[in-house]
């Protein structure tokens, strides 16, 4: 999954570079606020890029004495990260120049220039957009986009397709600013596209940041996943009952488990260590993202119920 992370996140980085540098100098020759914030939005998106890149790199790191289960968290981090970066500069400076302009409107001026750049950044994005999606349903066939992000362990790619889907709308409520301003030569509509903009940045960070959080602070793995343990578990007619099946995801392809499992009373100590040994080897083998397993032999209880889940 990573592999097609990275990907989305290059074509990402290089099409934001170019058409951040696009819309700087297009709202330095038109003095247009809606182009300023849409710039400052396509800059933050890079600089978001070169976050996320970072924390996939960091996230593969090996397992040491001080992370002994890794570094799979990092790209949590850095997505969490990025959605704090979207609210505070896009955000923030997007709504601070539209009510500057609001306060102080200023004629855009060759509003030719902005149309161009604008509808080639639609493209460009467009066909960014267009991409991440492929390579994000590629990756979530189950459910609809909604649910796949909910549900969804690999940020990055989420996050991409989020930046995306607000470039585009961004970009629209720009064009129209900047046209309403010309035809009806009221010159305070490019300031309020800027807000616009800024708010559809400050609900795409608050979104992000949400969902983001629940993977940070640990989320458990998928209940079929869950279901399925328990189900394999079941299978072995020297398990008397399921306590519990914890779960959490240490990274996008790290599961981490914890089974507590009431074994026969009358089992010899050999026997439970062969079950528990094939009780790991398959489970390991079917749920290939489950790294590591921790069997405790405990008395029956009625917590947890895995029917629950």
């Amino acid at each position: 999954m990573s592999g097609s992370s990275k990907k989305v996140i290059i074509a990402a980085l290089i099409g934001n570079t170019l058409v951040s540098i696009t819309k700087f100098v297009a709202a330095y020759l038109t003095h247009s606020s809606a182009m300023f914030s849409e710039g400052i939005h396509s800059l933050v998106d890079t600089g978001n890029q070169v976050l996320l890149l970072y924390g996939l790199k960091q996230a593969k790191l090996p397992a040491d004495e001080e992370f002994p289960f890794g570094h799979g968290k990092e790209i949590y981090f850095w997505s969490f990260v990025v959605a704090i970066l979207i609210f505070a500069v896009g955000a923030g400076i997007s709504i601070y120049e539209g009510i500057i302009h609001i306060i102080n409107p200023v004629e855009v001026k060759n509003s030719l220039i902005n149309y161009i750049v604008l509808t080639l950044a639609i493209l460009f994005e467009g066909a960014a957009w267009y991409f991440a999606y492929k390579e994000f349903k590629k990756e979530n066939t189950k459910y609809n986009i909604i649910r796949s992000v909910q549900e969804g362990k690999d940020p990055s790619m989420f996050v991409v397709l989020f930046e995306d889907s607000a470039a585009l709308l961004g970009l629209f409520v720009a064009m129209l600013g900047i046209f309403l301003s010309e035809y009806t030569g009221i010159l305070i509509f490019d300031g309020i596209a800027s807000v616009v903009i800024g708010l559809i940045l400050a609900l795409t960070a608050i979104w992000l940041a949400i969902e983001t959080k629940g993977l940070l602070i640990g989320e458990s793995a998928d209940p079929e996943i869950v279901k399925g343990i328990k189900a394999l578990a079941d299978e072995y007619e020297e398990v008397e009952y399921i306590n519990e099946v914890l779960t959490m995801h240490m990274g996008p392809e790290y599961i981490l488990v914890n089974l507590s499992i009431d074994f026969d009373d009358h089992m010899k100590a050999g026997k439970m260590e062969q079950v528990i040994s094939e009780i790991d080897s398959r489970i390991k083998e079917k749920w290939p993202r489950i790294k590591r397993i921790f069997v405790e032999a405990e008395a029956r209880t009625n917590k947890g119920k895995i029917e629950d889940v």
